[in-house]
């Protein structure tokens, strides 16, 4: 299989989270910027994914798409950047619980918040989240129990559970707990993390300098 990786991504995107991992991994790939509701739609991308959003990769012959599945998925491709645990190992628990804890619960729980959507208390046991409070207090037992979402180390589920924080803390969404913000600080000032910001970043100006002159 061809060690090539392409990144497909726009830096406005979730697909900043997976350019985080990338970094981490540390291995070359190319990177296809595609536009919201233009290239992201074009047939020849919804050939590699039908949902027409971003992030994806095409490594070699496979395709890999969401966010979590991404960093999963490079983790155990490059075993050699040492980002997750190995299989066995007792911390490959919750190296997955939190990881598809934040793609799943906690990822709906904020975006019901930020769209002012409230669970009737009824119906609370339908949602896999129970309630926003339910999934902000188990974040927040996550962070506190050890140096890093998994353990002693770093991993890939701290580029996403992490992504996650900072993004939500940002927009307001998630609020700006003691625990939180000690988190983020240790895990966002990672070189991989600072050199991926400063990628995208200078896309984004770019992109709105490209907008402007137009």
């Amino acid at each position: 299989m061809s060690s090539e990786i392409v990144f497909y991504t726009n830096p406005m995107s979730r697909g900043r989270v997976v350019r985080w991992m990338l970094e981490e991994v540390g291995r070359p790939y190319r990177t296809e910027l595609l536009g919201f509701a233009t290239s992201m739609k074009d047939p020849a991308y919804l050939a590699i994914n039908p949902m027409g959003k971003v992030p994806a990769i095409v490594h070699g012959g496979t395709v890999v798409t969401e966010g979590a599945a991404i960093c999963a998925y490079l983790a155990d491709a490059f075993p050699e950047a040492g980002l997750a645990p190995a299989p066995g190992d007792p911390r490959r628990g919750p190296y997955y619980r939190w990881m598809f804890f934040a793609a799943g619960p906690l990822e709906a729980a904020l975006t019901n918040r930020s769209l002012g959507f409230e669970v009737p208390a009824e119906r609370k046991r339908m949602m896999g989240y129970g309630s926003v409070e339910d999934a902000v207090n188990t974040l927040d037992y996550a962070v506190t129990q050890s140096e890093f979402i998994a353990g002693d180390r770093f991993t890939a589920a701290d580029v996403y559970v992490g992504s996650h924080i900072g993004w939500a803390m940002m927009f307001g969404t998630l609020e700006k707990r003691p625990s939180f913000e000690a988190y983020w600080n240790r895990i966002s000032s990672r070189p991989a993390a600072i050199r991926a910001r400063e990628i995208d970043d200078a896309l984004v100006a770019q992109e709105q300098t490209k907008a402007a002159s137009s």
